[in-house]
């Protein structure tokens, strides 16, 4: 049996048979080797290879001594992994597991989804151990290693972080301190030390500690990076003043409460993500018609997060569909099963529902309150740790449940309604019958409990045939008394009541359906009967019943919502109107314009475009008071607004919403939205032969793959658009278009191919009179010349951007040259002056709410940091601008900000030896 290899990169670099060491020979074959296991069982390139083994440039003889120390390394491995050539390079093929950087991964992934804290400790001690020191520490610094070494010495951090915070839980808090000061003279602005350093102060009764430690953090982080602490650190000072109880309580066996999950269970796939994917510290409230199996499905998504919530689930019946219970009565029975009994229960409610979040503090446990009455009975019950979660179900809508999450349940489709009967009946008597089966289901209307209800009378009566039970529910009134549930008994009445209303509201109420499942502000309404003043018409639908409240707009104005079975019969209605595509039409340009308008107040994006206005002028006045708050309540109705247009045929609407929305996914990075808009209304356009729409469109799909590091696909998209636009004599388009070439090759580090595009569309912008653009270009020029080495050059073009942008009043754009300008003064060795630029760019950005663009002028205030000799501080402004490249997926950026990271712990390292 061969020896056991192990590769450790987490300190020297060691291979070990069989727990001997194994001679790897030179410097440079040690190199060679690091480089593969960093990419193990991945092809690199030999120039790849060149590069890191001679980073000051390789001799003459590079490609030969390579292949030779290839040869050496197979020679001196032993048995097991694999060293392969191919054509495009090399490749080390190996057990993730025999490498000491997976294996730790690993054993920290497994400490996350461990049910015991104690299992969490043990495992994440083992992670720990596998560290030797710094990784690679003995062997030359490769600049092609920084992004890879930072994150393991990131990775490592957090570990870190996570098993003291597991220590505090436990109430180990004297061995906690001890170590927290050590970790936090090493990291001084790493908050979340600083928050469990608090927590594990107060713990241990030192509570004036804790409270001098706040304020000596506050005052770090304030005086030496100027920024405040965040939510979180905050919170736990708050507490600690407050004199609650902050300290996590002692781990008690975990509560399971909930009842058992359907055997039988079926489909809603979709519904389970999406519920899996929103609960977190906000209520997600599961709503539905009677019978849609909002229990059924909360019972088992609960039971599916299990591991999730390793302290437990709790559950409630709160009966809201019948005699609703009191929530002081339901506090009662939580407090009692987290161990509080007698007289030690408080009589009030806020007494009960004070203590019951204080037994909740520290811990991850699932609340699911089931069939709720009101928004009221739900509040009391609500825990306050980010730690846990809570699923509400009800009939009803609750939008007063501030920052709750709304998920609406609908029937089932035909599949998972005849999977659904298939399960309860027999999948036998169900392919045997597939058309009485689908008639069955269609009589049930896809309602889950109607199918549940009509399976189980097949299941009882094995003699009958499907054919029987359909003949039986044929007969629409006595259908109920056969199911004794459904949706059919609610038609009538829904007839009844349009019937009494007068035209306009039916009319209106019909129409509604045009927008789908949205909910919709009030101004839809006018919209829908092409008249201002139709507010009396929606005050109607409400007290009739027909329309409900869904909450409330960025204005405060109401917005609403059709139940779904309403839904559903407003769509067969609307379905014989021969309006409905103008109707859709006259909603969605009313959409468009306030879209327009709020686009025009968010920092603009640049080669962002839109068209000429859609219909008639409308008024806008009033419904935008908060452009950035607009876009993010109307998010979801756009990206529908964009699918519906689009499968209207209305292209003109289609385009020019998603690309409206464009300033408003870059500030957000909301890419994915950016994508899948443009794609959907790319089809559009393209089926009708507008090729205004299809250049802008290539233009933002462009950039979105341009900030997704897609270069060919970028590349693509920006010759297409470019080509369009020049097809329409449209000299400003292609001007951006091209300048978006010019990017694409810089970013791909081809800095003389960018120069031209930018010089080109310089003069296609200066031809269009496009100041703003003109600014950004030279801009762009700047940042590129800097990249030849051309400081004087750079210098003078990025100086002419900022002119030009504080004559416009582009604050943002100022910011962005201020950015550059930033880096080429540490460039030059000019680091006040680069400081100077990058905190006041740092600062306008934080003014307009630009988190993308503001992380790269906290990184480049890191860089300089490092380069004035300040690696502490410089570790504190990366670390923030790395959480915002990783909320929004910037891959080009997270590297860079490791690989500053692995910069500052190399200093920090030297400055110690």
């Amino acid at each position: 049996m061969s020896p056991e290899v192990r590769f450790h990169l987490l300190g020297p670099l060691i291979v070990t048979a069989g727990g001997r060491p194994v001679p790897l020979g030179g410097a440079k074959q040690r190199v060679l080797l690091a480089h593969l296991l960093l990419n193990a069982n991945r092809t690199v390139a030999p120039g790849q290879l060149v590069d890191t083994i001679w980073p000051s440039g390789p001799p003459t003889s590079a490609t030969a001594n390579l292949q030779t120390y290839v040869w050496r390394l197979r020679r001196l491995l032993p048995e097991g992994p694999v060293l392969r050539s191919h054509d495009p390079g090399y490749s080390l093929v190996v057990d993730p597991g025999a490498v000491d950087a997976h294996r730790f991964a690993r054993l920290v992934a497994d400490a996350g989804r461990a049910a015991a804290p104690e299992t969490a400790l043990k495992l994440l001690a083992e992670a720990e151990s596998l560290w030797r020191g710094d990784p690679l520490e003995d062997l030359p610094t490769a600049p092609a290693w920084d992004a890879e070494l930072g994150r393991l010495v990131e990775n490592r951090l957090a570990a870190v972080e996570e098993r003291l915070s597991l220590q505090v839980r436990l109430g180990r808090h004297d061995p906690a301190i001890a170590e927290l000061a050590v970790r936090l003279a090493e990291h001084p602005y790493r908050e979340r030390l600083w928050q469990q350093y608090l927590l594990a102060l107060t713990g241990a009764g030192r509570r004036a500690e804790a409270l001098q430690a706040y304020s000596t953090a506050r005052e770090r982080l304030v005086t030496e990076l100027g920024v405040e602490p965040g939510p979180e650190l905050r919170a736990v000072q708050a507490a600690i003043l407050a004199g609650e109880p902050v300290a996590a309580p002692s781990v008690a066996p975990p509560l399971r409460q909930l009842p058992a999950d359907l055997p039988d269970f079926t489909g809603r796939e979709d519904y389970v993500r999406e519920l899996e994917t929103a609960l977190g510290p906000a209520p997600v409230v599961l709503t539905g018609a009677p019978g849609t199996g909002k229990t059924a499905l909360a019972m088992h998504v609960a039971h599916r997060l299990a591991d999730r919530f390793p302290d437990g689930q709790l559950y409630v019946d709160l009966a809201g569909t019948g005699a609703p219970r009191a929530s002081a009565e339901v506090l009662a029975d939580f407090l009692h099963a987290l161990g509080v009994t007698g007289n030690t229960v408080p009589a009030g409610l806020g007494q009960r529902a004070a203590l019951f979040r204080s037994r909740l503090a520290g811990r991850r446990v699932l609340l699911v309150l089931d069939d709720a009455a009101t928004a009221a009975q739900v509040r009391p019950l609500l825990p306050g740790d980010a730690g846990c979660a809570v699923l509400v179900t009800t009939r009803g809508r609750l939008p007063e449940l501030a920052g709750a999450k709304h998920v609406e349940l609908t029937v089932f489709g035909e599949h998972e309604a005849s999977r659904l009967l298939a399960g309860i009946a027999g999948v036998d008597r169900v392919v045997g019958e597939p058309a009485e089966a689908a008639a069955i289901v269609r009589c049930c209307g896809y309602l889950p409990l109607a199918i549940r209800i009509a399976g189980a009378r097949l299941a009882g009566r094995q003699a009958w045939s499907l054919r029987t039970l359909h003949d039986r529910l044929a007969d629409e009134s006595s259908r109920l008394s056969e199911l004794r549930v459904g949706a059919l008994g609610v038609r009538p009445s829904f007839e009844l009541s349009l019937r009494q209303l007068p035209a306009d509201a039916r009319t209106a109420f019909c129409r509604s359906a045009v927008l789908g499942a949205q909910d919709f502000p009030s101004w839809v309404v006018d919209a829908l009967l092409d008249r201002d003043g139709a507010h009396e018409v929606l005050d109607v639908l409400v007290d009739a019943n027909l329309v409900s409240l869904a909450g409330r707009d960025s204005g405060g104005n109401p917005r609403y919502r059709l139940h779904d079975l309403l839904r559903c019969y407003a769509a067969e209605l609307l379905a014989a109107d021969p309006s409905r595509r103008e109707t859709l039409a006259r909603v969605l340009t009313v959409l468009l314009a306030l879209a327009k308008t709020a686009a025009a107040s968010l920092p603009p994006a640049f080669g962002a475009m839109t068209g000429p206005a859609v219909g008639e002028p409308v008024a806008t006045a009033g419904l935008v008071p908060d452009p950035l708050g607009w876009f993010t309540a109307e998010r979801k109705l756009l990206a529908a607004a964009v699918q519906l247009a689009a499968d209207a045929g209305l292209d003109e609407l289609a385009w020019q919403l998603t690309a409206t929305a464009v300033p408003f996914y870059d500030l957000r990075g909301a890419y994915d939205d950016w994508r899948r808009s443009h794609l959907t209304a790319l089809a559009a356009v393209e089926a009708a032969g507008n090729a205004a729409g299809a250049a802008v469109l290539y233009r933002g799909l462009g950039q979105v793959r341009l900030y997704h590091d897609e270069y060919a696909a970028a590349v693509h998209d920006m010759e297409r658009s470019a080509s369009l636009f020049a097809s329409l004599g449209d000299v400003r388009g292609e001007a951006l278009a091209v300048a978006g070439l010019g990017t694409v090759a810089r970013v791909r580090d081809r800095p003389r191919e960018a120069l031209g595009f930018y010089r080109r569309a310089l003069a296609g912008l200066e031809r269009a009179g496009d100041r703003r653009g003109v600014a950004q270009v030279r801009n762009s020029l700047g940042t590129t010349y800097a990249l030849t080495g051309s400081f004087a050059e750079a210098g003078s073009w990025l100086r002419r951007a900022r002119e030009l942008a504080r004559e416009i009043d582009d604050p943002h754009r100022e910011a962005k040259v201020l950015t550059e300008l930033g880096t080429l003064h540490r460039d030059r060795g000019e680091l006040p002056e680069s400081l100077t630029c990058l905190r006041l760019a740092s600062s306008i950005l934080e003014d307009l709410d630009d988190e993308r663009c503001g992380a790269y002028a906290l990184l480049g205030i890191g860089q300089t940091l490092l380069a004035t000799g300040e690696p502490v501080q410089a570790r504190g402004v990366c670390d923030r601008a790395l959480r915002v490249f990783r909320e929004t997926g910037n891959r080009q950026g997270e590297t860079t900000g490791l690989e500053l990271l692995e910069q500052v712990r190399r200093r920090r390292t030297c400055a110690r030896a």
